[in-house]
């Protein structure tokens, strides 16, 4: 079975849908599938239910199908560095499901590991608990959380071979992985795609039999907050620990 496919548009012929439920991977601006997410934009998609911790930032990301209005609901963890997100949910535009940050990691894995709901302590007395039940174990009292399956999951990765085994860069894995997992099925964008073997199997993030598609492409790769530090004056020096 052929996983590549020329572009993000061809990839995602067929399984776009009014009313899915997408689960998309990234933190931030970081380790994103601004590839698909553009293509679902032009597409025209709507009635969007989204599942990732925040919704990019204006202009980007996911940012740019809530700039469209394609986004009805976002079930996430963060909603800071969007004013356009925060400026729908506040005016009731935009339905938004808060979820603390490991309760929505783990939603997702447990949608892909076939575990239909699982309790935790996180949020326990406070507005997230409101209408779950309630259970209590060894003394503490926990609340049952449901899975996410999604009809489509979203994600971005470094390297891939044509069978669709995906490895990240470091903190881009984030929640590209358990994103990838919930996903009835899976599109992946990658940076290069490599030869069946050269990737070593003890280095592979995510194995092939959840990627059901795959793409390579040119990403943008924006910066979300940068900083930096000043250059020192000549009087400061060059020692340990300050640049040259």
């Amino acid at each position: 079975m052929n996983k590549v496919y020329p572009d993000a548009r061809a990839a995602l012929e067929g399984l776009l849908f009014d009313g899915m439920t997408i689960a998309a991977g990234g933190f931030g601006l970081c380790g994103i599938p601004e590839l698909l997410i553009a293509a679902i934009r032009d597409a025209g998609t709507k009635d969007l239910t989204v599942a990732s911790n925040n919704a990019g930032v204006d202009g980007f990301g996911l940012g740019i199908l809530l700039e469209t209005r394609q986004i009805r609901k976002m079930m996430s963890s963060y909603v800071g560095e969007n004013a356009e997100f925060m400026r729908q949910y506040l005016s009731g535009e935009l339905e938004l499901e808060f979820n603390p940050q490991g309760t929505l990691a783990e939603r997702m894995r447990a949608g892909g590991a076939g575990i239909p709901a699982f309790y935790t302590p996180t949020g326990v007395g406070t507005i997230v608990a409101e209408g779950k039940e309630h259970k209590e174990f060894d003394g503490r009292t926990y609340i049952l959380e449901r899975a996410i399956v999604a009809d489509l999951a979203i994600v971005k990765a470094w390297r891939a071979d044509p069978t669709g085994n995906l490895q990240f860069r470091k903190t881009a894995r984030n929640f590209n992985v358990p994103a990838a997992t919930c996903g009835k099925v899976c599109v992946a964008e990658v940076e290069e795609i490599v030869p069946v073997g050269t990737l070593d199997p003890d280095c592979i993030h995510l194995p092939g039999i959840y990627v059901h598609r795959l793409i390579q492409g040119q990403h943008e790769k924006r910066i979300e907050q940068r900083t930096t530090r000043p250059r020192p004056t000549p009087s400061e020096g060059t020692g340990p620990g300050t640049a040259s």
